[in-house]
């Protein structure tokens, strides 16, 4: 796989994480705004209704009521509420632990909310219920009697008779006191409605993001792959072109001066160095060519392990070889016993030094057709920058029976 791609599929994985941490992130947000936006709501019209109620109570006579009982502040306040919730998923109703109409009867949830708000003076409680898809915000804000409520609620001699009439006396809704808890406004929102407004808008956050983010990886590949990944590829191509050809002329032009900059320009000093070195050496090479050439016994150089790597004329000569076919072979090929060569070599290696290195000593060696000769060889090493290399310079006499 090209760095290209690794670094483009790093950056989209990394991209990927970070878009699924703003979604969540955003999720959350938008519920904690959708929930508190739903609580804000219930509460405007909860203090709606009791304002209403409490208008009603103090405007509206008794005998209006007796002729109408769609004025009762209770009645009136509950009709209002229906129609200003008729087109939203808001509930409303009036719940009280004395109530006359019996569609006020408290559930579970507002029985017990209405004791903590005759206990604890709370001021509003809301709270998420149930569970499953019956989940449901529930908000309850509580309704004190003041003096006008006391007309109806208060002790039942004074009471109108039509309310008396209605609810004799002993029933639980008489002989309230000024500033009592005399019930509560119920909102009732269900969670799926709140919940499909938060999709709605995740949806089409999401899309926003996702266009943001596939614009981030197209982008920031680019500028990646034009800034950094290009030059390194010029690089890396300049050092594969070298490696194969053995041309370190043609430098790469650097664009920029930050670190990539910096590398292609210690990539074309070490080119450069390269090729100068490779001119010396061949220069020295075609020095020794031409000394050796001009030389009167055969000579060969070889490398620890045998291989012949320079050799004259005299040399392939006597080995009967061309000079393309001796270069690559073996020295120890040649040797009648090569046992006392190799152990010569291993001694320079592993002691620092060898009886055999600057000593001339006679060996037998052998040409391609296999034909024997007495020489004496005088074996030189020279150390290289990449390792040792050893002259061998053979000093023909008869030849061997």
């Amino acid at each position: 796989m090209r760095i290209t791609t690794k670094l483009t599929l790093i950056i989209s994985c990394l991209l990927i994480v970070l878009f699924m941490t703003l979604a969540w992130t955003s999720y959350r947000h938008d519920q904690a705004l959708a929930l508190q936006e739903t609580v804000d709501k219930a509460r405007t019209i909860a203090r709606q209704i009791v304002e209403i109620r409490e208008y009603l109570s103090s405007v509206v006579r008794v005998e209006q009521v007796e002729q109408n009982t769609g004025l009762t502040p209770q009645v009136a306040a509950t009709r209002i509420a229906r129609r200003l919730t008729q087109d939203s998923p808001y509930y409303v109703r009036q719940v009280s632990l004395r109530y006359r109409n019996p569609q006020n009867q408290p559930d579970a949830y507002e029985r017990e909310t209405l004791q903590q708000f005759k206990g604890a003076q709370l001021k509003e409680r809301f709270q998420v219920v149930g569970d499953g898809d019956n989940k449901a915000l529930r908000y309850l804000l509580p309704m004190v009697a003041d003096q006008s409520c006391l007309t109806c609620h208060g002790s039942f001699e004074q009471a109108p008779r039509f309310v008396q009439q209605r609810f004799p006396k002993g029933h639980p809704s008489y002989n309230y006191q000024a500033g009592e808890l005399i019930g509560a406004i119920s909102v009732s929102v269900p969670l799926s409605t709140l919940q499909q407004t938060i999709l709605n808008n995740m949806r089409r956050e999401l899309l926003l993001e996702g266009v943001i983010v596939l614009l981030l990886v197209v982008v920031t590949g680019w500028l990646i792959h034009r800034t950094i990944l290009s030059p390194v590829a010029r690089v890396a191509e300049g050092i594969e072109t070298a490696a194969n050809s053995g041309n370190f002329s043609s430098p790469i032009v650097a664009t920029n001066n930050d670190e990539i900059g910096r590398l292609v320009n210690s990539f074309n000093e070490l080119m450069a160095e390269l090729e100068r070195r490779t001119r010396q050496r061949h220069e020295s090479d075609e020095r020794y060519r031409n000394f050796i050439e001009i030389a009167q016994s055969p000579i060969v150089t070889f490398l620890p392990d045998g291989k012949i790597v320079i050799s004259n004329q005299k040399a392939e000569k006597l080995f009967g070889l061309s000079k393309d076919e001796l270069l690559g072979q073996s020295i120890f090929d040649f040797f009648s016993d090569p046992t006392a060569l190799r152990e010569g070599i291993n001694d320079y290696f592993h002691a620092g030094s060898s009886a055999l290195i600057g000593t001339t000593s006679r060996q037998t060696v052998r040409d391609i057709c296999g034909r024997l000769f007495e020489v004496e060889v005088v074996i030189s090493v020279s150390q290289t920058e990449q390792e040792a290399m050893f002259t061998a310079i053979l000093r023909t006499g008869k030849e061997a029976q």
